[in-house]
């Protein structure tokens, strides 16, 4: 099933992150946000552009919380599967009402999580921009 030029395959490609700066301080300057915890979700809303993907994405991991850079990353990729595997029904509809989204993930916990507990804060977090999106409200 090919979706014009993003196919829904799951994913993550180089062009589905977030690396602008102007873009990033937007998201942070005038972006809303709610936790699924033990993620804090930063995200902002604009319209569509044909060669960009739905959904663009930022994975942050605290220094200050995580020493090692090793738990870092374990963390950031940990959060990067969980999405590639839940962003399809949230990229679909995007994609029909002709909008794309900007989302910061934001590691809140001072310990490390297990897959099963990361992927459950990003289901939640789907469900709660899908909705937003049916909604076409505060978003």
């Amino acid at each position: 099933m090919d979706t014009g030029i993003f196919p829904m395959i799951n994913t993550l490609t180089k062009g589905e992150r977030l690396c602008s700066t102007k873009s990033i301080d937007r998201l942070f300057s005038s972006g809303k946000s709610f936790i699924a915890y033990p993620l804090r979700i930063v995200y902002i809303k604009e319209d569509s552009i044909a060669d960009k993907p739905r959904i663009s994405i930022l994975v942050s991991v605290s220094k200050k919380k995580f020493k090692r850079a090793v738990k870092r990353n374990r963390i950031k990729r940990l959060i990067r599967e969980a999405y590639r595997l839940n962003k399809s029904e949230l990229s679909s509809l995007l994609g029909n009402k002709g909008k794309r989204l900007n989302i910061a993930f934001l590691y809140l916990k001072n310990e490390l999580s297990d897959y099963a507990e990361i992927e459950n804060a990003i289901s939640k977090t789907m469900a709660i921009l899908v909705r937003k999106v049916r909604e076409d409200k505060d978003i």
